[in-house]
């Protein structure tokens, strides 16, 4: 059984997987969300055999539907679900530290292979290779203050290291501005959004 939720917001819903952090996908429509999730399931497959798991995901059981906000309809998920709430268990801590390991991985074999002028999309917009390794940097930057992880832009190299430990840390509870488990989905699913965002632009 795989668990997700879905993000309501007015214009876009996300469907987001519990068990598989980082698998999310949006679309018009509930029915669309759960599709395009399940269509990036290879893609999201690539990252599982990179943290060496067993990506068997299974018949989808959506356990909650939360209201999204602007964030939602912009094009990111932006709400935690209650279920964030439960303890941060020792199994799950490993388990999704694997991924986000696995995710900065991938993420950067893809930047390795990328050219630096990508195609544009159909309104000719879009960032170029660089610009959107910065951006994903300096979003990073923001969620990890989310877990008091504070890092100087000269301390970048930092950041990855100091939010493994955090992720890793089983917790009963937290005082984190955002959950972990919450955390651990958004920075993930940012990561692989660019990634399989360079890979659609790439010229071929």
């Amino acid at each position: 059984m795989h668990t997700i939720y879905l993000e309501l917001g007015k214009k876009r819903v996300f469907a987001n997987s519990v068990d598989w952090p980082g698998w999310s996908r949006s679309a018009r429509s509930e029915e669309d969300a759960i599709e395009a999730l399940l269509s990036y399931e290879e893609r999201y497959r690539v990252v599982a055999d990179r943290a060496g798991l067993v990506f068997e995901p299974g018949e989808i059981r959506v356990a909650e539907k939360i209201t999204g906000d602007a964030t939602t309809d912009f094009g990111a998920p932006a709400r935690p679900a209650v279920l964030d709430s439960e303890p941060w268990g020792a199994a799950e801590a490993a388990k999704n530290a694997a991924l986000m390991r696995a995710a900065w991985e991938v993420f950067d074999d893809v930047v390795g292979i990328t050219p630096e002028e990508l195609r544009k999309g159909p309104r000719g917009g879009g960032r170029d290779r660089d610009k959107m390794v910065a951006h994903v940097v300096n979003a990073e930057r923001a969620y990890a203050a989310k877990l008091d992880v504070r890092i100087k832009p000269a301390e970048v190299a930092e950041m990855r290291p100091r939010l493994l430990e955090v992720v890793s840390r089983p917790l009963d509870g937290d005082d984190y501005r955002w959950p972990v488990r919450y955390a651990s989905r958004r920075i993930i699913w940012h990561v692989l959004d660019h990634v399989w965002e360079m890979e659609d632009r790439t010229e071929r």
